[in-house]
């Protein structure tokens, strides 16, 4: 059984009202007995080293802290501060085994903008990644979801190109689920046959269309997400808030 938690777009700015929100989401997920826990983008607000060095402190865990950048992280300040490596502008892309289990964990960002797209050269390693593990149950993860979820602010800035991804995706039956963030809100569909869930927002939760109050509500709780595959193959999720 492998059981990992994911949290998605903290949006850390160097103040304590973001700080304290993933602090309390932290406390919860370091609580749980997991094998990892997935941050799946926008862990910085503006890709500065200081936030950065905020999200160093607060994303501690006794468990695997594996991640990825989102549309407000800088890969280059990412680079430096959250993996310890030289400055650089080429995708962030990783892959990890945990528990048996693959996590291809892919860069979707596109410098200077806010919707993602994986560029050939992301596609041909998630291919090789996931070719050279075969046996393996994987999970795809990235921060733009690559469908439309029937919310116009967050469809207009998805992932586009998705028809390459689903080719990937479609020649390898042992990939699980795709995971993602972006979007601040809890949300479960479908993306080439299999699972996309997408994680709530700890800065913040979207709002659906008809909603009243505006785009985000900053008052809700930030959530997090709880997956669990168990030993039949199957993945159930949980959707937990932190603690008040």
């Amino acid at each position: 059984m492998l059981v990992f938690a994911q949290l998605s777009d903290t949006h850390l700015d160097g103040g304590d009202l973001r700080l304290d929100r993933a602090a309390r989401v932290m406390a919860r997920v370091n609580a749980l007995p997991l094998d990892a826990v997935l941050v799946t983008g926008d862990i910085a607000d503006h890709g500065t080293p200081a936030e950065y060095a905020q999200a160093r402190e607060v994303l501690r865990s006794p468990h695997p802290v594996l991640m990825c950048p989102g549309n407000h992280d800088a890969r280059g300040p990412y680079r430096e501060a959250l993996l310890d490596e030289p400055c650089g502008a080429r995708p962030i892309n990783r892959a990890h085994k945990v528990a048996g289990a693959l996590f291809a964990i892919c860069d979707s960002t596109v410098p200077g903008k806010d919707h993602g797209f994986l560029d050939d050269e992301t596609i041909d390693w998630l291919d090789r990644r996931l070719t050279a593990e075969p046996d393996a149950p994987a999970f795809v993860c990235f921060h733009h979801p690559p469908v439309s979820l029937n919310i116009p602010y967050v469809d207009e800035i998805r992932q586009f190109g998705e028809e390459r991804l689903a080719a990937v995706i479609a020649r390898h039956p042992r990939v699980v689920a795709v995971l993602c963030g972006h979007a601040h809100t809890a949300a479960a569909t479908t993306f080439a046959g299999r699972p996309l869930l997408v994680a709530p927002g700890v800065v913040s939760t979207l709002r659906l269309p008809g909603e009243d109050g505006g785009i985000a509500d900053y008052d809700a709780p930030p959530g997090f997400a709880v997956h669990v595959l168990d030993d039949d193959g199957r993945l159930t999720t949980h959707f937990r808030t932190g603690q008040d």
